[in-house]
């Protein structure tokens, strides 16, 4: 059991790592990475006692949480988006529930949800990118149900389906890893390269001995229990290479917030040229993905090293306003974030600050996407906010329910991305909009 155990624990525990670090705030990452390291235990507690009902039901629970991975990847706007992901919460916690207390051969009722979640991937097919995901995800869907049953219902191809269950979901993270880095617009090979050559690195050095331990010490539980602890460490350090050396510079450089900083600077220039995709002809890529990235663009605002891997860097505005000076991805975007700075503002109406439909564009970005302000809040941080930024949180708050304002942050997206669009497509300055032009094209 360990020739099998030790390299696949050690391989899911650094893909969960990897997926957690590449954007935790993706639901969708969350959930595999969550599939990944129930996996992992589930191997490990398989190798410490075989065909355990613990054993059982955390190799079970991946087919739940990769329910919860489809279903992020649905095409949904918003206000659909809030209510099918509670309900996948909640019915994962059912389930849950199900498979602990069913007998082994009723466990393989998590694969309900999958099919739920495929059913309605294959439903909105058209809208989902990469085109070919429902196809993938289907084929290893069946896969899984295999490896599950010949897991449950057979006495001596425990191995075989365990080995079988993490290539699939090895398999299914890499391709949740590429519809993501297809929506953000990035680059996902040479950031995955690199990081599978560290996971390597920490199988073959920690991974080797760990076996060999188990192989001389087989009736010692502690020791093949602290094995695991020793690759689960090594894995982390390989998969969250970035947040650790991070965590290291905060802790031993906690008098150096200069050289910290530069540092921190450096390297996330360095993580951004991995991610980011190679220079191309923005005109090429179509309004519907050009608006796309504009909205995310929007919306990711407030964050340097996101904007740093978005597409839209190439935009001419930047490459003018680079002209003379050293590029680099962090400069890009923060000459980015001057041009949507610049964007946003055209759409304010003349006068002081008003709440009427003339406004409501300028105020959910300047607000809620420049600013960063979250009226819905229970309790909005008002420390420091102007006269302005005061009365649109509490405007927000009282007469804009929140689905409305997310309905506008892309219908005022779409302003903006036309906008920049002429610009790409003539290759000049995009012209500040009038209120006039505004007013016009709301009607």
């Amino acid at each position: 059991m360990p020739a099998i155990a030790v390299p696949t624990f050690a391989l899911a525990w650094w893909f969960a790592c990897y997926l957690i670090g590449r954007d935790p705030d993706r639901a969708s990452l969350r959930w595999q990475a969550t599939a990944l390291v129930s996996y992992a235990l589930g191997v490990a507690a398989w190798t410490l006692a075989p065909g355990s009902d613990a054993a059982e039901i955390l190799l079970c629970i991946p087919a739940l949480c990769w329910a919860g991975a489809v279903v992020s990847l649905l095409p949904l706007t918003p206000a659909e988006r809030r209510p099918v992901d509670r309900g996948a919460l909640a019915l994962g916690a059912a389930f849950l529930l199900m498979i602990v207390f069913l007998p082994q051969a009723g466990r393989l009722v998590v694969l309900a949800p999958l099919i739920g979640g495929l059913t309605l991937l294959w439903r909105l097919r058209a809208q989902v990118v990469p085109r070919m995901i429902p196809v993938a995800l289907t084929v290893m869907a069946v896969l899984c149900t295999g490896a599950l049953g010949l897991l449950l219902f057979t006495a001596g191809g425990a191995r075989a389906a365990i080995a079988a269950l993490g290539l699939d979901l090895l398999v299914v993270g890499y391709l949740v890893a590429v519809s993501h880095a297809a929506e953000a617009g990035e680059r996902l090979r040479p950031d995955l390269r690199r990081a599978m050559v560290a996971g390597l690195a920490v199988l073959v050095l920690a991974g080797i001995p760990a076996a060999a331990t188990m192989f001389l010490v087989p009736e010692h539980d502690g020791v093949a229990a602290l094995q695991f602890l020793v690759l689960a460490a090594g894995a982390t350090l390989a998969g969250l290479g970035a947040q650790v050396r991070r965590l290291l510079d905060r802790l031993a450089l906690a008098g150096e917030d200069r050289l910290r900083s530069d540092r921190a600077a450096l390297f996330l220039n360095a993580d951004a040229l991995l991610r980011r995709r190679e220079r191309r002809r923005l005109h090429t890529v179509g309004e519907t993905e050009f608006l796309r990235m504009t909205r995310r663009a929007l919306t990711d605002f407030g964050d340097l090293n996101r904007l740093a891997r978005s597409p839209l860097t190439d935009l001419p505005s930047v490459e003018r306003r680079l002209a003379g000076r050293e590029d680099q991805p962090r400069a890009r975007a923060r000459e980015l974030r001057a041009v949507l700075r610049e964007s946003v503002s055209a759409l304010r109406p003349p006068g002081p600050f008003g709440t009427t439909d003339d406004w409501r564009y300028y105020n959910v970005l300047q607000f809620c996407c420049v600013l960063g302000l979250n009226p819905y809040a229970r309790r909005p941080k008002t420390d420091g906010m102007s006269r302005e930024a005061r009365l649109a949180v509490d405007w927000f708050r009282r007469y804009v329910p929140e689905a409305v304002t997310k309905q506008w942050v892309r219908e005022a997206a779409m302003i903006v991305a036309e906008r920049l669009w002429t610009e790409v497509a003539t290759r000049q300055p995009a012209l500040p909009a009038t209120p006039d032009e505004i007013t016009t094209r709301n009607r």
